[in-house]
């Protein structure tokens, strides 16, 4: 069997609950004013100047009482019943006084609490009018007893410091109201501020991209988010429940023992782990909750997030650099290279000098490519894609390339289809990246002592049209494809490491993907994979 709550538990709020007390301290007051009328105790007020309206006042006054009482749950009436509650008190208090004079100094000292009860509860000049109106109205119920119908015995100084008592409590009793309710409000404000803002931070913590884990002493998960539990192997489904009360070292053994190595104060591992064969690899961090606790947290970063932000900020910098590059060395290469064209003219260089004015001029043309290389990186030029017919296209890339490159016993052809394949594209950027490709394919994708044989096929698949650039090469070592679009990655002592990366760069600005596809019968094979003719053009 549930229990109930109780009847003040259910009040709303703190004003509620003082008008819940203040009505019961009437029915109080007014039960023992009725309890002391009807009982033998009744010789105790003395003898009484009304005896008629002293009964009727008590009873009236026990079944009104009552009426607030059960009226007193209702916050939203607080001011009028706080209001008429004490003003029905001070009128009883003036009649029981005349009608018990004996009983007067006891009635005073009641109706001093309830004043006070309600200057808390009223706003401050409503507060204050009370005060005044019960001082004024036990001084006036003095003077009606003093001149006239019956003399008073009691003295004037009494009277007076009931009234001065009744405007101090009640000027007290408003200004304390007053700043109840303004630091009242002030909280709940405070604390509907605070519920947003931990209700926003932990929808951000339940959504952010990196995994957050609340580890204790123990290795007990306390907390969660949602891409923690997915790496650390949980659905986060409706069952879930957050990842609490998982045992780190049984889901994730390592993250287990780095964890551990870091609370011993170790050298913390920075290679990247994988905690679900199915998901990505992450860079775990840690952290302590707060200071002294045992608690820890534990950060899981995409690696490749990671790689990407330490790739953009290299790359940033790079772009701060090659400003100042294409003026410290394009300047003194073009000197060089219209130095050593000036003395190929001369009729005084021998056959063997000139032999090495050929090599001074190569190498000046291939610095020259690696400057244009890292400022073509720099620039990142925006995508202005346009309608391609990728069949025409890779027929025309081909004859330009035979006649301004010299391929001498190597063959570069096209494999195309008899249905036209239409593509969105920035043309520029595609004469670029498959100038890089089959330069690349060209250079390095033939057997020793033979000729290089690349092909440029064109086809579609699933509506997407698709570009192979493809060489019957040794191919490519899986270690080293991994590698490929790594910038500065380069297996060769001639290269930069830079073409592939900006390639697949420039595939990008145009929502194309450039990968590498192994060739199971030798050779290798990039793809260029392009957005159909229908597709959105990039904002």
């Amino acid at each position: 069997m549930t229990q109930r709550p109780s009847l003040i538990a259910n009040l709303e709020s703190a004003p509620g609950r003082e008008l819940y007390f203040f009505s019961l301290y009437r029915v109080l007051e007014a039960g023992i004013l009725a309890g002391l009328l009807f009982s033998p105790l009744s010789e105790m007020l003395g003898q009484p100047r009304a005896p008629m309206l002293g009964t009727a006042v008590a009873v009236g006054y026990l079944l009104f009482a009552t009426i607030m009482l059960l009226l007193g749950r209702k916050e939203r009436w607080l001011v009028p019943l706080a209001l008429v509650g004490v003003c029905v008190d001070i009128v009883v208090a003036v009649l029981i006084t005349y009608a018990l004079p004996e009983a007067t100094a006891g009635i005073a000292m009641l109706l001093l609490f309830n004043v006070a009860a309600a200057a808390l509860l009223l706003p401050f000049r409503l507060a204050v009018g009370i005060a005044v109106l019960a001082a004024v109205a036990m001084s006036l119920e003095f003077l009606v007893g003093v001149f006239g119908f019956s003399s008073s015995e009691r003295p004037v100084a009494e009277v007076i410091m009931f009234a001065v008592t009744y405007l101090a409590v009640g000027y007290l009793a408003a200004q304390t109201g007053q700043r109840a309710r303004s630091s009242q409000a002030l909280a709940e404000q405070r604390g509907v501020e605070v519920a947003n803002l931990f209700e926003v931070n932990e929808l951000i913590i339940r959504r952010m991209r990196t995994g957050v884990l609340v580890v204790d002493a123990e290795n007990r998960v306390k907390l969660a988010n949602e891409a923690a539990s997915l790496l650390i192997g949980e659905d986060g489904g409706e069952n879930s429940n957050d990842g609490k009360g998982l045992h780190l070292p049984q889901v994730a053994p390592e993250l287990a023992r780095r964890l551990q190595q870091w609370r011993n104060g170790w050298q913390n591992d920075e290679s990247p782990l994988q905690l679900s064969p199915d998901q990505p690899e992450v860079q775990p961090r840690f952290a302590r909750l707060l200071v002294g606790s045992e608690l820890s947290l534990v950060f899981l970063d995409d690696a490749t997030v990671v790689s990407r932000r330490a790739e953009s900020l290299t790359l940033s910098a790079l772009g701060r650099f090659s400003a100042s590059l294409a003026h410290e060395i394009r300047n003194p290469l073009a000197a060089i290279n219209y130095a050593v064209q000036l003395l190929e003219e001369s009729r005084s260089i021998i056959d063997g000098d000139r032999r090495l004015l050929q090599i001074i001029h190569q190498q000046c043309q291939r610095t020259n490519g690696i400057v244009e290389s890292v400022l073509g990186l720099a620039r990142r030029e925006r995508a202005s894609p346009e309608h391609v017919e990728l069949n025409n296209f890779a027929q025309r890339f081909v004859d330009e390339y035979r006649q301004s490159m010299s391929i001498e016993t190597d063959s570069l052809e096209t494999v195309t289809g008899t249905r036209p394949v239409p593509a969105l594209v920035d043309q520029r950027h595609l004469q670029q990246v498959i100038t890089v490709l089959v330069h690349n394919a060209l250079n390095y994708g033939r057997l020793p002592g033979e000729s290089a044989r690349v092909r440029l096929r064109v086809f579609q698949v699933d509506n997407r049209p698709m570009i192979d650039v493809l060489d019957r090469g040794p191919g490519i070592p899986e270690a080293v494809a991994t590698q490929l679009f790594r910038p500065f990655y380069t297996t060769s002592e001639h290269g930069t490491g830079l073409g592939l990366y900006i390639a697949r760069e420039l595939c990008r600005a145009n929502q194309a993907t450039l990968e590498y596809v192994a060739v199971p019968g030798g050779g290798s094979c990039f793809r260029i994979t392009l957005p159909g003719p229908h597709s959105l053009l990039p904002a």
